[in-house]
């Protein structure tokens, strides 16, 4: 029989995961009684217009950034993690770096480098003698140029979480493949990959909700795509049960994204299996193709996008060590390590809890924690300010009424409803990151250090934790870079007077100031670089 002590603790997991899944349904219901009490004119004129457009495009940016994020980051993070060749400590760190560049910045500055009037099209026709008309250049406004962009920025999750499962493997499987007659190549395909399959199907997942919830690089594009579609109705139509009827579309691809890849992954996981992978020496031209392989998505998602940058920003009449620019860095930076903080332990909660309790209702809770990241950041921010400004107000109204004192707005005024629209936004990226590395830990530990009379909080803390960490420092990391780009939710909610970089970047943007948004479009990459470095460096030392 089990000891009471270790069955009580099971019921607070329980509490605090569906707590969490209440407040990611929160925005959610409120936008859904938007949709339903809203009017059927906009939507039936959007459908008979621009709607299927939206569809159309939506569904073609998913599936391109899709495949070429997995394609990027599955195979950097072989090559990183089981290859020997020139430069791979390097670029082990250097093809995270696209991550800290927010993909509408990444779009301002190809758009400075390859638009008509910029460097590369005005170099051709100078060296080439051309016209504008005697030539073809890829439009770089379109679908496929937002595609492009997306790709550069989102290939990191699939890298970052196939890595970490890479490292994990550990070297007996790979080994007995080889003793099978399996050359290395064939090792891979057969084993290694399929290992990994959970944890790059998360970064997938999680690249293809981030493109149908990514609002700056279509707008900027002008692609009509259905998260554009989104704000267009909401904030230049007026008409907010519109938009709140296409967000509740949004909510259904996300739900299907999150339904397909649960059931392609089935029961497929795999455990630590002792000594890591053994790297595999290249050797002629293979070992500088590697190099190149991973250098040229640093290059086009960070290096080229940095200098361009730069290039507009010595324009500028703004300055980074300015005291305006050091307070914009401040706030993001406490922002951002707050939201990653309280969001993975979200992660950790809900998803201990289901493997505490398995079953529909659990299940059911780590699903809910998915769909927030298919919400434009808007949306949520919306569907929280509306229920907590009438909890404000009616706070407000009985403290006044019944003591004279006006407690004026004590959520709606505050950092915590950002915090709470940030781990809204960004728990699924956790969830990804806590299911990649709870994958590899093995099912009979736990019950195992249960039978010794330790309680399930032990059991996570001594047990799995350790286990997961790269997996969880991972999480940190990319909720940290993504809290940092955030905008409209930022937008919408900040507190009266707290701005930050992303704010700025925007507000000069807006204002046609590009060579000035460059600024803390920089500044933003700049403070990411950081922990982006740090991190990887721990997840590499601790998986060593």
């Amino acid at each position: 029989m089990i000891p009471k002590r270790v069955r009580m603790g099971a019921p607070a997991f329980r509490v605090l995961g569906h707590a969490v899944a209440a407040l990611v349904l929160l925005p959610l219901i409120a936008v859904a009684v938007a949709a339903l009490t809203g009017s059927l004119e906009t939507l039936t004129h959007l459908w008979q217009t621009v709607l299927p457009r939206y569809l159309g495009t939506t569904a073609l940016l998913v599936a391109t950034v899709s495949a070429g994020t997995a394609v990027i980051g599955a195979g950097t993070a072989w090559l990183v993690s089981c290859c020997a060749f020139p430069g791979r400590r390097f670029l082990e760190v250097a093809l995270v770096l696209p991550l800290a560049f927010p993909a509408y910045v990444v779009a301002y500055a190809y758009t400075d480098l390859l638009d008509h009037p910029g460097l590369v099209q005005t170099t051709l026709r100078a060296v080439m003698g051309w016209g504008p008309r005697d030539y073809w250049f890829p439009e770089i406004r379109s679908a496929g140029g937002a595609a492009a962009m997306l790709t550069l920025v989102l290939y990191p999750y699939v890298y970052l979480l196939t890595r970490a499962a890479f490292l994990g493997q550990g070297a007996r499987p790979f080994n007995i493949a080889r003793t099978l007659g399996a050359g290395p190549w064939g090792a891979f395909l057969r084993v290694a990959l399929p290992m990994a399959r959970p944890s790059i199907a998360a970064g997938v997942l999680l690249a293809a909700m981030e493109t149908i919830a990514d609002y700056g690089t279509v707008s900027y594009f002008g692609v009509q795509s259905l998260a554009n579609g989104i704000y267009q109705s909401w904030f230049s139509m007026a008409d907010r049960g519109a938009a709140a009827q296409l967000a509740l579309g949004l909510l259904a691809i996300a739900l299907l994204l999150a339904t397909l890849e649960q059931r392609s992954r089935g029961a497929a996981q795999h455990h630590s299996n002792g000594a890591p992978l053994p790297r595999i020496p290249l050797g002629g031209a293979a070992r500088w193709a590697a190099s190149a392989a991973c250098a040229l998505p640093v290059m086009l998602g960070a290096v080229v996008p940095a200098v361009t940058l730069a290039t507009m920003a010595t324009g500028s009449n703004q300055s980074l060590l300015s005291e305006r620019y050091l307070q914009f860095a401040g706030n993001s930076v406490l922002l951002a390590a707050i939201a990653a903080g309280v969001t993975v332990l979200a992660a950790i909660v809900i998803g201990y809890q289901e493997r505490l309790s398995p079953g529909p209702l659990s299940r059911a809770t780590v699903r809910i924690g998915r769909i927030g990241y298919a919400v434009p950041g808007g949306v949520i921010a919306v569907g929280l300010l509306v229920p907590f400004a009438a909890f404000d107000n009616a706070l407000d109204a009985f403290m006044e009424a019944r003591f004279g004192i006006s407690t004026g707005l004590l959520v709606t005024g505050s950092i915590w409803l950002m915090i709470a629209a940030y781990l809204i936004r960004f728990l699924a990226a956790a969830i990804g990151a806590y299911e990649g590395g709870q994958a590899m830990v093995n099912p009979n530990v736990g019950p195992a250090a249960r039978s010794l009379g330790k309680g399930p909080y032990i059991v996570l803390t001594r047990v799995h934790l350790p286990i997961m960490s790269p997996s969880l420092l991972t999480a940190l990391l990319i909720v940290f870079i993504d809290t940092m780009k955030e905008l409209p939710a930022t937008l919408i909610l900040r507190p009266f007077n707290f701005d930050t970089l992303a704010v700025q970047a925007h507000r000069l943007a807006a204002d046609e100031r590009l060579d000035g948004a460059a600024v803390p479009s920089l500044a933003i990459a700049a403070v990411g670089l950081l922990p982006v470095i740090v991190l990887i460096r721990r997840i590499g030392a601790g998986d060593r």
